[in-house]
């Protein structure tokens, strides 16, 4: 039987009658010190009386990628184990996501045939994160991902496929493979989580129905209409969607399959995963982390760990006073693609038990498309031939196809001397009638709420469509006669779009000699409102190789551990592949629970 199954080691009900000031506190000291933490949620004066909701070896705080692994890991060392979530749904953001995971070396990618070694790695890592992180964090995480994976294969449903062609985003630089190392969850049948599929948080954009599409896919989808491979590609989706519903499957790719896949895992080692259950403060006793507080069916209780408490629910990407505490301006809530429920618990939690913080003016961040209903996150759209950004003054600023987060990176830096926020994305008739644009496609005109709002305009003439967004028509009409004079010859001198190999990835083959660069010569002409849109937050609670949570003095705070955007990245203010984000959360994840288990 499973440790978390065994009623002598845990309480597995949330609705207990609360127990004695003894057996909450256990001692006279212990009481002390909580009331002087000034416990949230429960009052100081009644920080003793808190009701016991449940005490378990280790308490996970957050069931996204991070959480669910950590848990996972925990269970199959043998400790009793549960993972209490903020959101009526479990998944967090890895759930929206598209699952890339960056983890060089591991089985999968080798597999495949991929030619990865730890030398190449570690001197990618380091030419990519630089002097922003340690290089015991670095080592950890290169060291321990693989391990991860096998795990996670071992002890669960998912299964992972090589994302073919992705290449890492500075494949230049040292131990960079032009080939990618990056992955992604392969297709799993929903109905393995029977009633608990419900729970699912939804991904962040739909699946087309009938179609079963993984993240390498869209890259040619996005092209269905110009090339024969996007249109092969888009009839094999179809093709698996009628095959898994002759099958009476429910089937998932992505985040929605690396969710339920954990989430599975998780269920057959009896972990219970409380949702609706926020965390208040963090439970502290003799200067160690001993467990939760938390809110459910609005009232405090206490939810204890023994050995200790892995924080992993997510950055802070919809708390607005914490955006504009750390983070340059403008900057918003409005913009971000992270779970509604990422308001940055548990690095506040962290911060009041005494932790340091870093990388907290930083995010996962990408161009995005401020529609009416969510943003739109640009990925191929920026990058196809036939388009270019452009700034308040009506001029190129940036390299389009670069990696996502440079460019933002980019629009900040210049913003406060050459305004780039917002910047346009102006492209042409014969763009529209090549490519997708998010789920619209080619020819098709665009919904009227993307006009209203102020996301997209049109127009006839570069003059006009200059009018309209705000910036001089002659600077405009200047900047893209010189953008077309670059195409035409296949150079871009001025920003170098195309000089990687990773600035291919999203275009159109088909374009030469540059297939990143086309003119705009077919009215209408359009231009889309682009702001700094972001995948999550990157930056948290300081972390250790250990995954252990670090005060400003380099000591640990015992019991308490961090994964996930609620720890600071590994990446530090870079980004070394697709996937950068969930494979580190994964793997300390991982290692959070191996350190507890082992200690």
């Amino acid at each position: 039987m499973s440790p978390n199954a065994d009623p002598a080691r845990r309480t597995d009900s949330f609705s207990a009658p609360g127990p004695s000031r003894r057996r909450v506190l256990g001692a006279a000291t212990g009481a002390s010190l909580a009331l002087a933490a000034g416990v949230a949620g429960a009052g100081a004066g009644a920080a003793a009386d808190l009701p016991l909701l449940g005490t378990y070896d280790v308490v996970v705080v957050g069931s996204g990628a991070a959480g669910m692994t950590a848990a996972l890991t925990a269970a199959k060392q043998g400790l009793s184990c549960v993972v209490l979530e903020k959101a009526a749904t479990f998944g967090g953001s890895a759930a929206r996501s598209g699952a890339g995971i960056w983890i060089p070396n591991n089985p999968v990618i080798l597999a495949a045939g991929v030619p990865d070694t730890p030398a190449k790695a570690a001197a990618y890592l380091a030419a990519v994160v630089g002097p922003d992180v340690p290089a015991e964090r670095r080592q950890a995480f290169l060291g321990n991902g693989p391990a991860m994976i096998s795990f996670v294969m071992a002890n669960s449903p998912l299964r992972f496929r090589w994302m073919e062609g992705y290449s890492d985003y500075y494949p230049e630089l040292p131990g960079g493979l032009p080939g990618g190392r990056s992955m992604e969850p392969d297709q799993l049948d929903g109905n393995i989580l029977g009633a608990e599929l419900a729970h699912l948080n939804p991904a962040y954009l739909a699946v087309p129905a009938g179609m079963v599409v993984f993240s390498a896919d869209y890259k040619w989808l996005t092209l269905a209409a110009v090339s024969a491979k996007g249109a092969a590609v888009a009839t094999e989706c179809l093709a698996r969607g009628t095959s898994a519903a002759l099958l009476g499957q429910k089937p998932l790719t992505m985040g929605q399959s690396l969710a339920a896949g954990l989430r599975a895992g998780l269920l057959t080692a009896q972990v219970p995963v409380r949702l609706n259950t926020p965390l208040s403060d963090l439970y502290i006793e003799n200067g160690a982390v001993t467990g939760a507080v938390v809110t459910r069916n609005g009232a405090s209780g206490l939810v204890r760990a023994r050995r200790g408490v892995i924080v992993g629910s997510g950055g802070f990407e919809h708390n607005a006073a914490m955006r504009a505490e750390f983070q340059r301006q403008p900057i918003g809530t409005a913009w971000t693609v992270g779970a509604k429920e990422n308001t940055g618990d548990g690095i506040q939690a962290g911060r009041r038990a005494g932790a340091a913080l870093d990388l907290m003016d930083d995010a996962w961040w990408g161009p995005a498309v401020p529609l009416p209903d969510q943003p739109y996150f640009c990925l191929a759209e920026r990058t196809l031939p036939g388009g270019l950004l452009v700034n308040a003054a009506g001029a190129r600023f940036v390299n389009e196809a670069g990696p996502y987060s440079d460019v933002v990176h980019t629009m900040y830096d210049r913003n406060p001397g050459a305004p780039d926020i917002p910047a346009w994305l102006v492209v042409d008739q014969n763009y529209r009638n090549r490519y997708l644009f998010k789920d619209v496609a080619p020819t098709f005109t665009f919904p009227d709420s993307w006009y209203t709002s102020g996301a997209v305009y049109k127009a006839w003439t570069l003059d006009d469509l200059a009018g309209r967004i705000g910036v001089p028509a002659a600077a405009l009409r200047t900047t893209v006669s010189r953008f077309n004079s670059l195409a035409l010859s296949g150079t871009d001198s001025d920003f170098h779009r195309g000089d990687s190999v990773y600035d291919h990835y999203y275009t159109d083959p088909a374009v030469l000699p540059n297939s990143c660069l086309a003119p705009l010569w077919l009215p209408p002409f359009y231009a889309f409102r682009i702001v700094p849109g972001d995948l999550g937050t990157k930056g948290g609670l300081r972390t250790d190789g250990r995954a252990r949570v670090l005060r400003p003095d380099g000591t640990a705070i015992p019991g308490l551990y961090a994964a996930g955007n609620a720890s600071a990245a590994v990446m530090g203010h870079s980004y070394a592949g697709a996937g950068s984000t969930i494979g580190p959360a994964m793997t300390f994840g991982y290692i959070a629970a191996l350190d507890i288990a082992a200690t």
